[in-house]
Protein backbone atom coordinates (compact mmCIF):
# COMPACT_ATOMS: atom_id res chain seq x y z
CA UNK A 1 0.00 0.00 0.00
CA UNK A 2 1.16 3.44 -1.36
CA UNK A 3 -0.36 6.35 0.28
CA UNK A 4 -3.37 4.39 1.44
CA UNK A 5 -3.68 3.03 -1.86
CA UNK A 6 -3.83 -0.63 -2.09
CA UNK A 7 -1.62 -2.68 -5.21
CA UNK A 8 -3.45 -5.68 -6.09
CA UNK A 9 -1.19 -8.55 -6.36
CA UNK A 10 -1.14 -10.81 -9.14
CA UNK A 11 -1.63 -14.29 -8.86
CA UNK A 12 -4.09 -17.56 -10.06
CA UNK A 13 -7.24 -16.81 -10.95
CA UNK A 14 -9.70 -16.76 -8.19
CA UNK A 15 -12.87 -19.32 -7.66
CA UNK A 16 -11.38 -22.23 -10.19
CA UNK A 17 -12.95 -25.65 -8.84
CA UNK A 18 -10.57 -28.04 -6.88
CA UNK A 19 -10.14 -30.17 -10.35
CA UNK A 20 -9.15 -26.57 -12.48
CA UNK A 21 -6.88 -26.04 -9.79
CA UNK A 22 -5.18 -29.38 -9.77
CA UNK A 23 -5.13 -29.74 -13.44
CA UNK A 24 -3.69 -25.91 -13.40
CA UNK A 25 -0.70 -27.24 -10.59
CA UNK A 26 -0.12 -30.50 -13.23
CA UNK A 27 0.52 -28.50 -16.03
CA UNK A 28 2.71 -25.51 -14.12
CA UNK A 29 4.70 -28.14 -12.66
CA UNK A 30 5.20 -29.62 -15.82
CA UNK A 31 6.26 -26.00 -17.66
CA UNK A 32 8.36 -25.58 -14.70
CA UNK A 33 10.23 -28.86 -15.39
CA UNK A 34 10.75 -28.72 -19.04
CA UNK A 35 12.42 -25.06 -18.27
CA UNK A 36 14.70 -26.43 -15.84
CA UNK A 37 15.82 -29.26 -17.94
CA UNK A 38 15.82 -27.51 -21.49
CA UNK A 39 15.06 -24.02 -20.81
CA UNK A 40 12.03 -21.79 -22.17
CA UNK A 41 12.45 -22.18 -25.48
CA UNK A 42 11.88 -25.54 -25.14
CA UNK A 43 7.97 -24.98 -23.35
CA UNK A 44 5.13 -25.13 -25.79
CA UNK A 45 1.54 -25.84 -25.34
CA UNK A 46 2.36 -29.56 -26.73
CA UNK A 47 5.07 -30.02 -24.86
CA UNK A 48 3.85 -29.19 -21.65
CA UNK A 49 0.59 -30.64 -22.83
CA UNK A 50 2.62 -34.46 -23.14
CA UNK A 51 4.45 -34.05 -20.24
CA UNK A 52 1.27 -33.40 -17.87
CA UNK A 53 -0.08 -36.45 -19.87
CA UNK A 54 -3.54 -34.21 -21.18
CA UNK A 55 -4.41 -32.71 -24.44
CA UNK A 56 -2.86 -29.59 -25.76
CA UNK A 57 -6.99 -28.26 -25.58
CA UNK A 58 -6.34 -28.58 -21.46
CA UNK A 59 -3.33 -26.47 -21.87
CA UNK A 60 -4.98 -23.84 -24.16
CA UNK A 61 -8.25 -23.40 -22.50
CA UNK A 62 -6.33 -23.01 -19.31
CA UNK A 63 -3.82 -20.07 -20.17
CA UNK A 64 -5.13 -19.22 -23.72
CA UNK A 65 -1.51 -19.34 -25.75
CA UNK A 66 2.13 -20.22 -24.73
CA UNK A 67 2.32 -16.75 -23.32
CA UNK A 68 -0.28 -16.98 -21.05
CA UNK A 69 1.46 -19.78 -19.64
CA UNK A 70 4.98 -18.12 -19.46
CA UNK A 71 3.28 -15.67 -17.62
CA UNK A 72 1.49 -17.83 -15.23
CA UNK A 73 4.26 -20.03 -14.45
CA UNK A 74 6.28 -16.82 -13.64
CA UNK A 75 3.32 -15.81 -11.24
CA UNK A 76 4.88 -17.44 -8.07
CA UNK A 77 7.82 -15.61 -8.33
CA UNK A 78 6.55 -12.29 -8.88
CA UNK A 79 4.19 -12.91 -6.04
CA UNK A 80 7.35 -13.03 -4.08
CA UNK A 81 8.72 -9.95 -4.92
CA UNK A 82 5.30 -7.74 -4.84
CA UNK A 83 5.02 -9.08 -1.23
CA UNK A 84 8.87 -7.61 -0.48
CA UNK A 85 8.00 -4.12 -2.06
CA UNK A 86 4.89 -3.90 -0.71
CA UNK A 87 4.59 -5.34 2.46
CA UNK A 88 8.40 -6.69 3.04
CA UNK A 89 11.33 -5.31 5.20
CA UNK A 90 12.82 -1.92 4.69
CA UNK A 91 14.36 -0.49 2.13
CA UNK A 92 12.23 -2.41 -0.91
CA UNK A 93 9.41 -2.40 1.73
CA UNK A 94 7.58 -0.01 3.92
CA UNK A 95 9.22 2.05 6.96
CA UNK A 96 11.43 4.33 4.86
CA UNK A 97 10.81 7.22 2.69
CA UNK A 98 9.71 7.19 -0.60
CA UNK A 99 13.47 8.43 -1.55
CA UNK A 100 15.32 5.22 -0.27
CA UNK A 101 11.99 2.69 -1.58
CA UNK A 102 12.81 4.02 -5.08
CA UNK A 103 16.60 3.67 -4.69
CA UNK A 104 15.81 0.34 -3.94
CA UNK A 105 13.24 -0.63 -5.97
CA UNK A 106 15.09 -0.64 -9.43
CA UNK A 107 18.44 -2.88 -8.42
CA UNK A 108 15.59 -5.54 -6.61
CA UNK A 109 14.30 -5.39 -9.41
CA UNK A 110 16.92 -6.21 -11.93
CA UNK A 111 18.08 -8.73 -9.24
CA UNK A 112 14.99 -10.42 -8.74
CA UNK A 113 14.51 -10.92 -13.06
CA UNK A 114 18.09 -12.35 -13.37
CA UNK A 115 16.77 -15.02 -11.24
CA UNK A 116 13.84 -16.28 -13.65
CA UNK A 117 15.58 -14.64 -16.64
CA UNK A 118 15.55 -17.53 -19.30
CA UNK A 119 11.44 -17.27 -18.53
CA UNK A 120 11.26 -13.57 -18.13
CA UNK A 121 12.57 -13.16 -21.49
CA UNK A 122 10.67 -15.75 -22.97
CA UNK A 123 7.40 -14.53 -21.69
CA UNK A 124 8.01 -10.95 -22.87
CA UNK A 125 4.58 -9.83 -24.53
CA UNK A 126 3.84 -8.72 -27.88
CA UNK A 127 4.32 -4.77 -27.70
CA UNK A 128 0.56 -4.50 -27.90
CA UNK A 129 0.21 -5.87 -24.94
CA UNK A 130 3.73 -4.95 -23.30
CA UNK A 131 2.25 -2.33 -20.56
CA UNK A 132 -0.99 -3.86 -19.69
CA UNK A 133 0.30 -7.49 -18.00
CA UNK A 134 -0.36 -7.41 -14.50
CA UNK A 135 3.33 -7.68 -13.43
CA UNK A 136 3.97 -4.48 -15.32
CA UNK A 137 0.95 -2.92 -14.27
CA UNK A 138 1.69 -3.44 -10.68
CA UNK A 139 5.64 -2.29 -11.03
CA UNK A 140 4.28 0.92 -12.69
CA UNK A 141 1.81 2.08 -10.24
CA UNK A 142 4.27 1.64 -6.96
CA UNK A 143 7.14 3.29 -8.98
CA UNK A 144 4.84 5.69 -9.60
CA UNK A 145 3.69 6.55 -6.60
CA UNK A 146 6.98 6.69 -4.98
CA UNK A 147 7.71 9.23 -7.63
CA UNK A 148 5.03 11.33 -6.50
CA UNK A 149 5.48 10.80 -2.77
CA UNK A 150 9.06 12.16 -3.15
CA UNK A 151 8.41 14.49 -6.17
CA UNK A 152 4.68 16.18 -6.05
CA UNK A 153 4.60 18.67 -8.89
CA UNK A 154 6.19 15.94 -10.89
CA UNK A 155 4.62 13.94 -13.78
CA UNK A 156 5.19 10.60 -11.40
CA UNK A 157 3.20 8.40 -14.57
CA UNK A 158 5.72 9.44 -17.26
CA UNK A 159 8.84 9.20 -15.16
CA UNK A 160 7.92 6.12 -13.49
CA UNK A 161 7.32 4.31 -17.52
CA UNK A 162 11.15 6.16 -17.67
CA UNK A 163 12.77 4.98 -14.74
CA UNK A 164 11.58 1.40 -15.55
CA UNK A 165 12.59 1.48 -19.36
CA UNK A 166 16.13 1.74 -17.60
CA UNK A 167 15.85 -1.90 -16.19
CA UNK A 168 13.43 -3.70 -18.72
CA UNK A 169 14.31 -7.63 -19.43
CA UNK A 170 15.27 -7.31 -22.95
CA UNK A 171 17.18 -3.97 -22.10
CA UNK A 172 19.28 -5.38 -19.20
CA UNK A 173 19.83 -8.71 -21.67
CA UNK A 174 21.29 -6.74 -24.24
CA UNK A 175 23.26 -4.52 -22.07
CA UNK A 176 25.13 -7.70 -20.88
CA UNK A 177 24.74 -10.37 -23.14
CA UNK A 178 25.69 -7.94 -26.36
CA UNK A 179 27.35 -4.89 -25.22
CA UNK A 180 29.10 -6.62 -21.92
CA UNK A 181 27.64 -4.56 -19.17
CA UNK A 182 27.94 -5.80 -15.48
CA UNK A 183 24.51 -6.05 -13.77
CA UNK A 184 26.24 -3.92 -11.07
CA UNK A 185 26.51 -0.92 -14.21
CA UNK A 186 22.89 -1.72 -14.68
CA UNK A 187 22.09 -1.32 -10.81
CA UNK A 188 24.18 1.81 -10.80
CA UNK A 189 22.70 3.58 -13.87
CA UNK A 190 19.44 2.90 -12.04
CA UNK A 191 20.71 4.65 -8.65
CA UNK A 192 21.87 7.59 -11.26
CA UNK A 193 19.02 8.07 -13.02
CA UNK A 194 16.66 8.55 -9.47
CA UNK A 195 19.75 10.90 -7.65
CA UNK A 196 19.22 12.98 -10.92
CA UNK A 197 15.48 13.24 -10.87
CA UNK A 198 15.40 13.89 -6.61
CA UNK A 199 17.86 16.51 -7.01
Amino acid sequence: MIDGTPLPLIGAEPGLRADAVRNRALLLDAAARIAAEHGAAAITMESVAAAAGVGKGTVSRRFGDRNGLLQALLDHAEQQFQQAFISGPPPLGPGVGAEVRLRAFGPALVRHEQAHHDVYLAAEPVPARRFTMPAKLVRHMHVAALVRETLPDADADLLAHTLLSSVDIVLVDHLVRRRGASLERVEAGWADLVDRLLT
